[in-house]
């Protein structure tokens, strides 16, 4: 895990210990207090500032999963590459790959893949996967393209038909393939186990909040970002160019934030 800066040790939130895929977890998540906000996500390059609470997350994440399984047919064990940044519609993606049994392949090689999911950045190398093709504009507010990439289903159009209720076609396995990140790879059960064991590591707890700036291309930003808040009962404020941030402006926002943990 990265270096951590925490406020005060907190004892693990109280989880459900029979969760045995990242799904799972949300569901616990939803169950336990659906109001909560679970990822609050920056953009220091364009002052976006968005707050989803459970309830809302695990919305975006059932619509994005119909779309995976009904829409561009992905089944369980499927590859997709998930070209993104660290960003609020990263989250929801990769659990919905979780939802579906797809194997999320952060950074992968798209001609590698069943299916690809770029940002705008990524447009050209996700030309080589000979699947289905998601674009993502990344814009405020989930907004879709001014101009629909060709080649790509825009997601900000394709996503909100989609239902609010998500069922697997095929029960998800704990023990099969989840994530492959940094050339590391993880099954379901592997993912909550490690995810569970940082949260320990960092003290998280229900209450906890933890500001990250790292990027979603390594475990530990993965981690710090997304998973150990979740397996916690914590909650994630997601930063996306930090760097541009003055430091006054980082403690206000630490403080506005009532962030327990910073990883850095």
């Amino acid at each position: 895990m990265p270096a951590v800066r925490a406020r005060a040790p907190r004892r693990l939130g109280r989880v459900n210990a029979t969760d045995r895929t990242p799904a799972d977890l949300l569901r616990s998540a939803l169950a336990a207090d659906p109001g909560r906000p679970l990822v609050t996500f920056y953009d220091d390059a364009t002052g976006e500032r968005v707050e989803l609470s459970v309830a809302t997350f695990a919305n975006w994440v059932a619509k994005t999963a119909n779309l995976l399984q009904g829409d561009l047919g992905a089944e369980p064990g499927d590859r997709l590459a998930l070209l993104l940044p660290a960003h609020w519609q990263s989250a929801v993606w990769l659990l919905a790959c979780h939802s579906v049994g797809v194997v999320a392949a952060v950074d992968g090689p798209p001609g590698d893949a069943d299916l690809v999911v770029s940002g705008p950045d990524e447009l050209e190398r996700a030309l080589e996967c000979g699947g289905e093709r998601v674009a993502l504009a990344l814009r405020p507010l989930g907004g879709r393209f001014p101009q629909p990439p060709a080649g790509f289903a825009d997601y900000a159009v394709e996503v909100p038909g989609q239902g609010d209720r998500f069922a697997p076609f095929v029960p998800v396995e704990a023990g099969g393939p989840a994530l492959v990140v940094g050339g590391e790879g993880f099954t379901h059960a592997e993912l909550v186990e490690r995810a569970r064991e940082d949260a320990a590591k960092l003290g998280l707890g229900e209450g906890s909040r933890v500001l990250s700036g790292l990027g979603y291309d390594t475990w530990e930003g993965l981690s710090a970002g997304l998973y150990a808040a979740l397996a916690a009962g914590a909650s994630v404020v997601l930063c996306r160019n930090l760097d541009r941030l003055p430091a006054d402006a980082l403690a206000q926002r630490t403080e506005s934030e009532r962030v327990t943990h910073t990883a850095a």
